[in-house]
């Protein structure tokens, strides 16, 4: 299932990450994504993506409520979200992590939502 928020290269790899942690090994990747709403507070940092359904995404979930948490989302879920000025949700075309996933949870519940 391809979804207009994540390119083919970043499926790929959100796909290896989960095969990654599917086979046991123990990792800490680098979030391949950052998905956010222009127009509220909202953002998502994915790691990983099942293969099985190729939807259902895990990451860093951030709603702008100062509870930012490890969850999972269905990429077409994010899809079909229009913020308050109608605006879609979208991919951060510039976007390159600069840390692995847990150190973005740590410094996000440090400071009560994802800093960048």
């Amino acid at each position: 299932m391809n979804h207009p928020l994540i390119t083919d290269e970043e499926r790929a790899q959100l796909i290896a990450h989960e095969q990654a942690r599917a086979a046991g090994q123990c990792i800490d990747p680098l979030p391949v994504v950052r998905i956010f709403t222009p127009d509220a507070h909202a953002t998502w940092l994915l790691a990983s993506l099942d293969p099985m359904d190729g939807d259902t995404a895990y990451g860093l979930i951030d709603l702008g409520i100062g509870m930012p948490e490890l969850g999972t989302v269905q990429l077409s879920a994010l899809a079909a979200i229009v913020g308050p000025r109608k605006q879609a949700v979208m991919r951060d075309c510039y976007f390159q992590a600069v840390r692995p996933l847990s150190e973005y949870v740590h410094l996000a519940k440090e400071n009560g939502s994802i800093t960048d």
